[in-house]
């Protein structure tokens, strides 16, 4: 281990986990998987055991893992579980092949060293506990001397040889040598080493074909959820055929919600099913594999060759490759899920952390129809200080009225933003607020300025009859609360956004179709880093909010709110020792990411850990008290045996620009006026519009017209795009022209090279798709309702990099002014 890492009293670079615990075959894996050192996994693995939490070790035990970041912590831990249930498994085969008196050297080492659940179950299928199968029958009736016999001799008559087994159970020489059949074909299929060539080997050559079953369509679309008779729901893939190892996570997603909807077939084929000449060749590979597994090497031509042949076709045919093709078909899906899982987490983290509109009054309007616009008005602390409810759309039509009440409560409590909810009469209420905002231009008694957002309302209506609602705003009626958080969630999305379940925010992938635990997970993790990313404020965050704190949880976040309901603000970190069952171990994981401000501590306000106070105040008293001298100083100089090089790194970052956010500045998207409705789209037009969400085949854009269009990942950069977020985020403010307006099938199509024409990138994109795929283009992905199942956040445009750990080390934004100026008055330094 380098020394510029130091040696923290706190941990042992030695496993404290013992070998029964963490397999050393696990530290290898991960270590190589992960492309680090081994004592470098080890002691992430025993920090995890031991209960720290992600955030913390990826911000505060650098020196015990040297550097890992969050990613990859994440990475090992998921992965550390697949790896111990493989583990598990491995010794309950391993104990129920052993009690069958089976377990011989080779077979205990090809255990061993499978390296996949898929490899072990492999070579657990002879020995696993079953019902009497035919060719056990067959051998109960004393027919494998028949088999083996037929299989060293293809010379044979095997009439003739089938003649001499007949007997109890066997009538007939039909039924002896369907026995000796059914006896090779369990032996092929029991081939360890013969499945897991040919698995590979479809998984690398053979084709996924999908073809229309002639059921009636019923939604718009493959992420729809509505019922419309759409006869194009999959006409995408009415006769489709790719190779199955490069089919995108969103093609199969889609492919297979069409199966289980009954409108579309799939199979497996060998090769593609279109060329009966390359199947054939295919096929007769395949087979060729199987007879060598059995023994068979001459060609089969004589007449128990014949029969032999037939064996070998329907060991392939009838049990082989319809295993192989459930195998494949679970692994395609795996990746596919591996892939909407990291496209809906990267989308969320980018939505989490969407730039806050800050301490500012909102009037949220929560739009609708029949049942009237919802309008709430919240001061600079989120307090909702007004509501009303306006019908000024149609059936009742109060247009003048209702923007006299909107005028009212504007001028009444200063605000200074109007944020309005993308949902149904979205651009209707989106102009109300535009005539709004000109009258109060014109209104003396206003003095201000004020400007208007459309914001994702996804999820607010779960927040709003959800008990955290029932308990933040009991006087308030349900549709009331839809407008509060809606305004709540243009000054500080992150602490709005985590009182929702994350698959609420709508910006997932046939995030449906995903397996509940794993999604949840990957979403949980999320949330939780980017909480601790930008800190919490522990004196005004909701308890939705500190639970998501390192260390802390629902009971805690709950106990700290009760204590400071009864007690009052925290005047230091340390005060949080007494609240109820947050004791030392709990201390040490959240206090980093809690901050206090305006206390006797100002370094509590900051992201340095309690327990390197110390070590700020060595610097700054190095540095003279003078902010700008402590860039100048040698991080070196201060490395001691309990602080290594990133913590002194860290700790001198976060005094230079103490209390940063590492969200971007606020900005907004302006729609183009008298655009409002698909039809009102012309191909040429460019258009100012924000990302609603991205996935793996381009990005969504929000241009107003209750319809996101896609921008292809084939229209989004002169050069070639292997993922469209090295281009796009999730609400970023971003220009695009329109290439191609399809209103009957509600498509459009968007591009972000300015300079393209219309029709001709649309040409390239689907000369591009032809070669590709051999098939005319498509156009596919999830359109899950107006909003293909995205959510469209604040207009804010992020950072392009990877926010750091919590409290904004090494983030962009501006310092807290109020902090750094509490730290000069305390005579600790900070920036100016």
């Amino acid at each position: 281990m380098s020394a510029e890492y130091g040696t923290l009293d706190r941990v042992s670079q030695k496993s404290t986990t013992g070998p029964d615990r963490v397999h050393a075959s696990i530290i290898e894996t991960l270590a190589a998987e992960l492309g680090v050192q081994q004592w470098q996994v080890r002691a992430a693995v025993d920090l995890l055991d031991g209960g720290a939490t992600v955030p913390f070790v990826a911000r505060y035990r650098k020196e015990a893992t040297g550097t890992l970041d969050d990613a990859q912590l994440r990475d090992l831990e998921e992965r550390l579980r697949y790896l111990r249930e493989l583990e598990d498994r491995r010794a309950a085969v391993l104990k129920a092949i052993e009690e069958q008196g089976q377990l011989t050297g080779p077979l205990r080492d090809a255990v061993v060293q499978a390296r996949t659940k898929a490899e072990l179950e492999d070579l657990y299928l002879p020995y696993k506990s079953k019902r009497r199968t035919r060719a056990q029958i067959a051998r109960e009736a004393g027919l494998e001397p028949l088999a083996e016999a037929l299989l060293a001799n293809p010379s044979l008559d095997p009439e003739a040889a089938a003649a001499g087994y007949l007997g109890d159970g066997v009538a007939t020489a039909a039924d002896a040598l369907a026995g000796a059949r059914a006896i090779l074909i369990e032996r092929a299929g029991q081939d360890a080493a013969l499945v897991s060539d040919l698995r590979e080997r479809l998984w690398t050559r053979g084709r996924i074909r999908s073809l229309a079953t002639g059921a009636v369509p019923a939604e718009a679309g493959p992420g729809g959820t509505g019922k419309s008779g759409d006869a194009s729901r999959f006409s995408d893939y009415a006769d489709f055929v790719q190779p199955l190892n490069s089919l995108p996570s969103h093609r199969l997603l889609a492919l297979l919600r069409g199966e289980r909807e009954g409108e579309l077939s799939l199979e497996v084929a060998e090769a593609d099913p279109r060329d009966p000449d390359a199947v054939d060749t295919a096929r007769a590979g395949y087979e060729a594999a199987v007879a060598r597994s059995l023994g068979i090497t001459a060609p089969l031509e004589a007449q128990a060759g014949k029969w032999l042949s037939q064996t070998v076709r329907l060991a392939w045919r009838g049990r082989l490759l319809a295993r192989l093709e459930a195998d494949l078909r679970s692994r395609a899906f795996d990746a596919a899920e591996e892939e909407a899982v990291r496209v809906f987490a990267a989308n969320l983290r980018d939505v989490l952390l969407a730039a806050p509109a800050g301490n500012r009054a909102v009037l949220g309007l929560d739009p609708g129809l029949r049942t009237g616009v919802k309008a709430a008005v919240v001061d600079g602390t989120g307090k909702v200080v007004d509501t009303a409810t306006i019908h000024p759309h149609a059936p009742a039509k109060k247009w003048e009225e209702s923007l006299a009440v909107l005028e009212s409560l504007a001028v009444r409590h200063g605000i200074d933003l109007v944020a309005i909810g993308n949902g149904t009469a979205s651009r209707e209420t989106d102009r109300l607020a535009g005539e709004l905002l000109a009258r109060l231009g014109r209104n003396p008694a206003f003095g201000g300025t004020a400007a208007k957002v459309v914001v994702s309302e996804a999820g607010a209506s779960v927040y709003s009859a959800s008990a955290l609602a029932s308990a933040e705003l009991p006087d308030l009626d349900v549709s009331l609360r839809g407008a509060v958080s809606i305004a709540r969630r243009l000054q500080d999305p992150l602490a709005e956004l985590v009182k929702i379940e994350p698959k609420s925010i709508g910006v997932g992938q046939y995030q449906h179709d995903l397996t509940p635990a794993k999604l949840e997970r990957s979403l949980d993790a999320v949330v939780e880093d980017c909480v601790n990313a930008v800190g919490v404020d522990v004196n005004t965050a909701s308890p939705a909010l500190l639970a998501r704190v390192a260390g802390v949880g629902p009971l805690l976040s709950r106990n700290i709110v009760d204590h400071r309901d009864a007690h009052g603000a925290f005047a230091t970190r340390r005060d949080l020792l007494k609240v109820p069952r947050l004791g030392a171990k709990a201390y040490e994981q959240c206090a980093g990411f809690l901050r206090i401000t305006g206390g006797p501590e100002p370094l509590d306000a900051s992201a340095v850990h309690p327990e390197a106070y110390g070590l700020a105040r060595r610097i700054l008293a190095a540095a003279g008290e003078s902010p700008g001298a402590i860039a100048a100083l040698d991080p070196a100089a201060f490395v001691d045996e309990r602080f290594g090089l990133p913590t002194v790194r860290d700790v001198m970052a976060e005094l230079v620009r103490p209390g940063r956010d590492p969200r971007p500045e606020f900005v907004t998207a302006a729609l183009k006026e008298g655009v409002e409705k698909i039809s009102d789209l012309v191909p040429g037009m460019v258009l100012e519009g924000t990302v609603s969400n991205v996935a793996a085949f381009g990005a969504f854009v929000d241009i107003g017209v209750h319809q996101d269009g896609l921008v292809h990942v084939s229209a989004m950069s002169a050069k070639f795009v292997s993922d469209p977020r090295e281009v796009v985020r999730s609400g970023q403010v971003v220009k695009v022209k329109v290439l191609e307006v399809d209103p009957a099938r509600k498509r459009i199509s968007l591009t972000l090279r300015l300079d393209d024409e219309p029709g001709k990138n649309e040409t390239r994109k689907k000369e591009s798709r032809q070669k590709e795929l051999g098939q005319p283009a498509r156009q596919e992905g999830p359109r899950s309702g107006s909003r293909h199942g995205g959510a469209r956040p604040a207009r804010t445009q992020p950072d392009a990099r990877r926010p750091r750990p919590a409290g904004g080390m090494g983030a962009d934004r501006e310092p807290d002014t109020a902090l750094a100026q509490a730290l000069r008055n305390a005579g600790l330094g900070g920036a100016g």
